[in-house]
């Protein structure tokens, strides 16, 4: 994956690019620091955006995705402040945060690369079960299996009630897409993305619908698919 991701910047030194946050992707930042290192990659005219952010999370929060964000590529690659755009998740005014970030990716030209993980409820960025694939940026009320699992992220007990998030019509529009996981707590949840049927019940099966996107999947992860089905999915 950061191979992918450091050869769209050669090819296009003005990309945008959305980027997740959490354990799915520091492997793949990381990686991508050092190529852009290594390689002497050009950053300086790539314009990155934030999928999500914990609502009443500050950015300097231990475990808030500007957090990530900071540790794991803009501080190491010396990314410009006016370089990357991130949700405030302490905005007094969240409707109209939603809007600016909006006005923000249209300013840009779109989206050119997504690169984002999956909960084990089948949710990309904050977009939960049963929202609409429509929307574009938006507050959204996080169920108990997200609240519980971000705590990990964390030093101590935070409130995690609600995400400030893109939408799934972010996600369509983009240019493309890649979708990671690893792990076997995983496995269950990517045989129904993969495999099961396209439904907002599920919501990561939104990205079998985008004409250029990729699922990346270690053995773990895909542990719940048969090997008649990862053969059929291959071909």
């Amino acid at each position: 994956m950061a191979t992918m991701i450091t050869d769209r910047i050669k090819e296009k030194p003005n990309s945008v690019i959305c980027l997740a946050s959490g354990d799915t992707l520091k492997l793949a930042l990381r990686k991508v620091v050092d190529k852009a290192t290594q390689q002497q990659i050009d950053f300086s005219a790539v314009q990155f955006i934030g999928l999500d952010e914990w609502i009443g999370i500050t950015a300097e929060t231990h475990g808030s995705c500007a957090d990530f964000f900071n540790k794991y590529i803009f501080l190491p690659l010396g990314i410009p402040n006016n370089n990357f755009h991130l949700f405030n998740g302490t905005a007094i005014d969240l409707e109209k945060e939603c809007k600016k970030m909006d006005e923000i990716i249209l300013r840009l030209g779109g989206i050119d690369l997504m690169v984002v993980g999956i909960g084990i409820n089948g949710h990309i960025g904050f977009n939960e079960p049963g929202i609409s694939t429509s929307l574009k940026s938006h507050v959204a009320e996080l169920q108990e299996t997200t609240q519980s699992v971000g705590q990990k992220y964390f030093n101590s007990t935070q409130i995690l009630k609600e995400g400030i998030t893109l939408g799934f019509q972010h996600l369509i529009d983009s240019k493309e897409v890649i979708l990671m996981a690893s792990g076997v707590a995983k496995a269950q949840i990517i045989q129904k993305t993969i495999l099961g049927e396209i439904s907002e019940v599920v919501p990561a099966t939104v990205i079998r619908k985008h004409p250029n996107a990729l699922i990346l999947i270690d053995e773990e992860a895909a542990s719940s698919i048969a090997e008649k089905e990862r053969i059929r999915f291959n071909s």
